[in-house]
């Protein structure tokens, strides 16, 4: 029966090296396969993709496996909804033409069986950063994308990849619990709670999975990664829950 909505995030599918993602592509299809019987909707949310840019008539290579079993979900009528995140902010239309998927550029706001969640993929969210927020701004505009648009895929995905040598997820560190005070998304999602009320706040990008309780009927959930953790949160109809897929 299929009752139950999926959550995952930071797969960064594609970061070097080729070896490490491929094991971990296949760790992802296997996890897809296991819940395409139960799945009613799949939220991935954000950076699923080490780097994307969706050319005319070019997409980056590779991801065959990953993007035949969301295929499969799709046809068998899982809704599947993509967040961008900030290693693949550039998704189009060219996933929503192949699978149907809804693609979200930033936060997402819906109810489930009652409960209202916040959803976003927690980059540039809070106060500060305001470099990154800048770079995010630049990177995300239409001259920015036409600029990029201009050089040959073997040049512009050459340099993403050199690029995301020196990103974190490419050295596969595990981060740190910063504590309640220090972590912004935990500090944002109680800013955003005094405003108005979210049963659930789910994000990605922290690369931390936790699952935390806010106060007023309300928790804030970390998706976390899939280079450490391999952690997904699940709904229910009851109960969001974070887990750890174990094959």
């Amino acid at each position: 029966m299929r009752d139950k909505i999926y959550f995952a995030s930071d797969f960064h599918l594609g970061v070097l090296p080729k070896t490490s993602s491929r094991e971990r592509e296949l760790r992802i299809v296997s996890w897809l396969d296991s819940i395409k019987d139960s799945a009613k909707e799949l939220f991935l949310v954000g950076d699923i993709f080490d780097f994307w840019f969706e050319y005319h008539t070019v997409v980056p290579k590779g991801f065959i496996r990953f993007l035949g079993k969301l295929s499969e979900l799709a046809d068998l009528g899982v809704k599947i909804t993509l967040f961008k995140g900030n290693h693949d902010m550039w998704m189009f239309g060219y996933l929503k033409e192949e699978l149907g998927a809804t693609i979200v550029d930033n936060e997402l706001i819906i109810e489930l069986d009652g409960r209202r969640f916040f959803i976003h993929h927690g980059d540039g969210l809070g106060p500060g950063d305001r470099k990154y927020k800048f770079l995010k701004a630049f990177f995300r505009s239409r001259l920015c994308q036409w600029l990029f648009a201009r050089l040959h895929p073997n040049l512009g995905i050459g340099i993403a990849q050199r690029w995301s040598r020196h990103s974190r997820a490419a050295n596969h560190d595990e981060e740190q619990f910063l504590g309640e005070e220090r972590e912004w998304l935990i500090q944002y999602a109680k800013e955003k709670a005094k405003q108005e009320h979210f049963d659930y706040f789910i994000f990605g990008h922290r690369h931390l999975p936790y699952d935390i309780a806010l106060g007023d009927n309300s928790r804030i959930i970390n998706l976390g990664e899939w280079m450490n953790f391999y952690t997904y949160a699940v709904w229910d109809g009851e109960q969001l829950a974070l887990k750890e897929w174990k094959p």
